[in-house]
């Protein structure tokens, strides 16, 4: 049997085919932002992954340390650590800002790890190249992504930091790559104040009468001293013992510490319920908005090559071609413009997710799922053009 729409779309095969273009760049755009939404979510994941945690203990009535501010002061882990199944526990800030090398900045999570070897928490998972923190100031370990390089002097705040190491895949939840420098040199960094500001802060202490009294000499000393140090740190990650449930381990830091502790599903929920959730339905949104556009540009150009053989579709009805046969000879024509849009928008989107500056993850099950959505958008919208076609009389073929 000849194909009348294939033979249809020979005939208009140019028209076809960069409509057929067109919608697939479209369709990119969508994929693209269901990966965006993914990468999302897989940043987040791999936030904690990288974290080397089985538990956050965060300053409690707070979903710290990376959804909201967390205070906690340094010795904490102190007591921590002689809690029932704790394995090891270690301080760890957090702090989003600008890195600078030369006269280049790069927007990155700054995060305070206690120095040592691979396995603490909070230390890079794993190097590509160099070696892990060891000092306790003045060294930096970097993503590959802030485009630093072993040897490098790259600058926080009013200090500089020799990159020692390189990592990869360390991001925050909103995809900046991370810089490790030590704990204390974080604490400074964090609450770090100009000169200026010190010099008048430490006017005002002494102008206070309360640290001039007769008899507490060194007072004033002691106060200006103790306003140049920083005691606090965003969270305490805790490794738990083999053979320990993490809930179970939690439950008594909670009772006694009078602190907040968050089990890694725990953890998980709030960066991807809460931390994302505006920009997930922000995406949803633009998902449904590219859906609705699709589905108008494929029923537009299905009307209009329907409308253009109007007399064609009459010569069938008057020689007795039945109108499941026209009716079927649209909807192919649709379904063949959403499979070459989606292989356009597919290849398409697969080609520029790496130049996109967050990481775009396109997983199979989504491309499934498009395609699938799209075939539907191609028969929902060939629907117009079907109708407009049976309406077609048989006489129009031979009234010229």
């Amino acid at each position: 049997m000849i194909s009348l729409a294939g033979r249809d779309i020979l005939h208009a095969w140019g028209k076809f085919v960069f409509t057929g273009v067109g919608l697939g760049l479209l369709i990119g755009v969508t994929l693209t932002m269901a990966g965006v939404y993914r990468g999302m979510v897989d940043d987040a994941k791999v936030l904690l992954d990288n974290s080397g945690a089985d538990l956050w203990v965060v300053q409690q009535d707070t979903l710290g340390p990376y959804a909201e501010p967390s205070s906690l002061y340094d010795d904490v882990y102190r007591t921590i650590l002689g809690m029932p199944g704790v394995g090891r526990a270690a301080n760890v800030t957090y702090l989003t800002m600008q890195v600078r090398l030369g006269e280049r900045d790069v927007r990155a999570m700054v995060v305070g790890v206690v120095p040592g070897g691979t396995g603490e928490p909070g230390q890079p998972v794993y190097l590509i190249a160099g070696r892990q923190i060891t000092r306790s100031h003045y060294e930096a370990v970097a993503d590959i992504a802030t485009g630093f390089k072993l040897g490098e002097r790259i600058q926080i705040r009013r200090n500089h930091y020799t990159v020692v190491g390189l990592t990869r895949r360390m991001v925050s939840s909103g995809g900046d790559p991370m810089v490790f420098i030590p704990l204390k040199d974080a604490q400074e960094a964090q609450f770090l104040k100009d000169n200026d500001a010190i010099v008048q802060q430490r006017r005002r202490t002494a102008a206070n009468p309360a640290f001039n009294r007769p008899g507490t000499p060194g007072l004033l000393d002691a106060v200006i001293a103790s306003q140049s140090v920083n005691p606090y740190i965003n969270a305490v990650l805790v490794q738990v013992k083999p053979g320990f449930i993490p809930e179970a381990v939690a439950e008594p830091i909670r009772r006694w510490k009078h602190l907040q502790v968050y089990t890694r599903a725990q953890m998980e929920e709030i960066l991807i319920g809460k931390l994302i959730a505006t920009a997930a339905k922000q995406i949803g949104m633009f998902l449904v908005i590219l859906a609705i556009v699709s589905a108008a540009i494929v029923a537009f150009i299905i009307y209009t090559l329907t409308l253009g053989k109007i007399r064609e579709i009459a010569v069938l009805k008057l020689i007795g071609t039945r109108n499941r046969t026209i009716a079927g000879m649209i909807l192919q024509q649709a379904l063949g413009l959403g499979m070459i849009g989606f292989v356009v928008g597919k290849i398409a989107a697969t080609f520029w997710a790496p130049i996109f500056p967050k990481y775009v993850l396109l997983e199979p099950g989504d491309s499934v799922r498009g395609f699938i959505a799209v075939m539907v958008i191609c028969v929902l919208a060939s629907v117009l053009a079907i109708r407009a076609a049976l309406k077609v009389d048989p006489a129009e073929a031979i009234g010229g």
